[in-house]
């Protein structure tokens, strides 16, 4: 049996997304896809954060974040490193930082 292939990647949202609960909701549909991995709000108004999944829930998670966010979050951009294949989690769960 052949498992998925498990990415990793840092990623950077720019746009409305400090005080509009985008980190909660971030690990909210993080979680719900079994992404795991952190985010935190930047001092440049910014989130950046890391995602490790596999195949198709980090592909689904990167388009959230590029597309969707929290309800009253405006997402003018991501910006997401190249992906690195992993060969197993290195984080437990998805975690907000501060």
């Amino acid at each position: 049996m052949t498992s998925a292939k498990l990415l990793a990647c840092d990623f950077e949202v720019f746009g409305i997304v400090q005080g509009v609960f985008f980190r909660k909701h971030t690990q909210k549909y993080a979680s719900s896809l079994g992404v795991r991995g952190w985010c935190k709000n930047t001092a440049d108004g910014t989130v950046k954060g890391q995602i490790e999944g596999e195949e198709k829930a980090f592909n689904e998670m990167k388009h959230w974040l590029q597309t969707k966010g929290s309800p009253s979050s405006r997402i003018d951009k991501a910006v997401f490193n190249v992906p690195k294949e992993l060969t197993a989690f290195t984080y437990n769960d998805f975690s907000i930082r501060r």
